[in-house]
């Protein structure tokens, strides 16, 4: 039997292109017309040589009426019944529909890939208007020109006996924050329309380095192995690293990257984690190694070796965060803070006091996540140098992490910088909120 209920539709589709009548198949195959009728309107599955038979006649193979081309269009309209009630109970006839109504099938899948592409969008500049530094001091500057162009402009108005050189005065401040907020507002327009461009704009050097290790997947192969290369000859060798700034970020990087793979070789840590679930304690002490070169060891393994994507942030003393390896399902905003980044700043807030909890996930797709978050020394600064911290956290989706250690359960139901839920953790601990806002 054809496995699809949308074989009659190609079929019917298929003799339509040709020209043939339905009469003229059903005789070339030996069968009825009413019979191929009933196929052709998907009420008759058929498969053996009666599919064979028909998809020669049609000069195609049989695979091309059995599996055709509508899986992508199937899953797509899967996907965009989930959570809506009511769904589940036409799931049953959705290949029914998209065999009878193509057209509208297509168009419903479009429409729902644009609004969700649009509900992307409308994130990201909620994002950015809301965090963004740059942009949050582009705006003030440009207001607070305008703000002393119009005081200026008011005394100059309102007041008619303004002596000469002070009247010159005003006139040349005017100018001068004219040509302030020209220059202020031009500056704004470019940053905004390369921001529009693509999510990762190069515009800071963070975002940089975000970009070129977004494209490489997080994984250098050139620093695995033996005979590692060394980090400037690949910084060097990168055209998306255009500014030094971005170019020494990413060195650094690297350098910690050439150290972890030195110290946890690629197939056997892989093997390791595996083994132990991904427990970041184990993997330390299988390799003596502290465990925020685990954290980041763990998160720049393939994810096709892994059969899962896993997510690493981390934030300087202050809590502004210095790296962002976000996955899908678990938001992670590149400026302020979030509910789901509280195991960070628990860990920020107890310097070497590990963190292990679990990450809840509320709204349309609810998902759960295994976080470890650490905070300790950057890097040795000696007895008289100051104590510089940095906390790193480690987010595994559930299928790989280990759910026989129990751990604290956190629940949120949405990426914001203290969650709007009456039992938040951010509410119940403001201790920890001020120390790092």
């Amino acid at each position: 039997m054809a496995r699809s209920s949308l074989t009659g539709s190609r079929i019917r589709e298929r003799r339509t292109m040709m020209g043939r009548k339905q009469a003229d198949l059903a005789r070339s195959v030996g069968i009825s017309p009413s019979y191929l009728n009933l196929i052709e309107h998907n009420r008759r599955r058929i498969g053996g040589k009666l599919i064979q038979d028909i998809a020669r006649e049609l000069g195609v193979e049989p695979s091309a009426l059995t599996e055709g081309a509508e899986a992508a269009l199937l899953n797509a309209l899967r996907e965009a019944a989930v959570g809506h009630a009511g769904a589940g109970e036409e799931l049953s006839r959705l290949e029914e529909f998209v065999g009878r109504f193509p057209g509208w099938a297509r168009l419903l899948a479009d429409t729902r890939q644009r609004a969700t592409a649009l509900e992307h969008s409308v994130e990201v500049l909620s994002d950015r208007m809301t965090h963004d530094p740059f942009l949050s001091a582009s705006l003030h500057e440009v207001i607070s020109t305008v703000t002393a162009i119009r005081s200026t402009a008011t005394i100059l108005a309102e007041t008619r006996d303004i002596d000469p050189e002070w009247r010159e005065r005003f006139h040349r401040n005017m100018a001068e924050e004219s040509a302030r907020l020209a220059e202020s507002a031009e500056a704004l327009v470019r940053y905004l329309d390369e921001a529009s461009s693509t999510e990762f704009t190069g515009s800071t050097p963070q975002e940089e380095l975000d970009g070129w290790l977004r494209d490489a997947q997080f994984f250098v192969p050139d620093l695995e192995g033996d005979t590692p290369a060394e980090p400037a000859e690949i910084v060097r060798g990168t055209e998306a690293l255009r500014s030094s700034a971005a170019q020494a970020l990413a060195e650094a990087y690297l350098t910690d990257y050439r150290r972890d793979a030195a110290r946890m070789p690629l197939e056997a840590f892989l093997d390791a984690a595996v083994a132990q679930r991904f427990d970041p304690a184990a993997l330390a002490m299988r390799f003596g190694v502290d465990l925020a070169a685990v954290f980041r060891r763990i998160a720049a393994l393939p994810a096709e070796r892994i059969g899962a994507e896993i997510a690493l942030v981390a934030c300087d003393g202050s809590g502004t965060l210095t790296f962002r390896k976000p996955v899908e399902g678990f938001p992670l905003p590149r400026y302020s803070a979030a509910c789901p980044l509280w195991p960070l700043y628990q860990a920020l807030a107890r310097p070497m006091s590990p963190v292990r909890q679990w990450v809840e996930l509320g709204g349309r797709n609810p998902r759960r996540f295994l976080a470890f978050a650490v905070c300790q020394p950057s890097q040795p600064t000696g007895f008289d140098g100051p104590q510089v911290l940095e906390a790193t956290m480690l987010v595994l989706p559930s299928e790989l992490a280990d759910d026989t250690q129990p751990a604290q359960v956190f629940e949120i139901g949405t990426s914001c910088r203290i969650c709007s839920r009456s039992d938040c953790a951010a509410r119940r601990e403001p201790s920890i909120m001020a120390q790092v806002f």
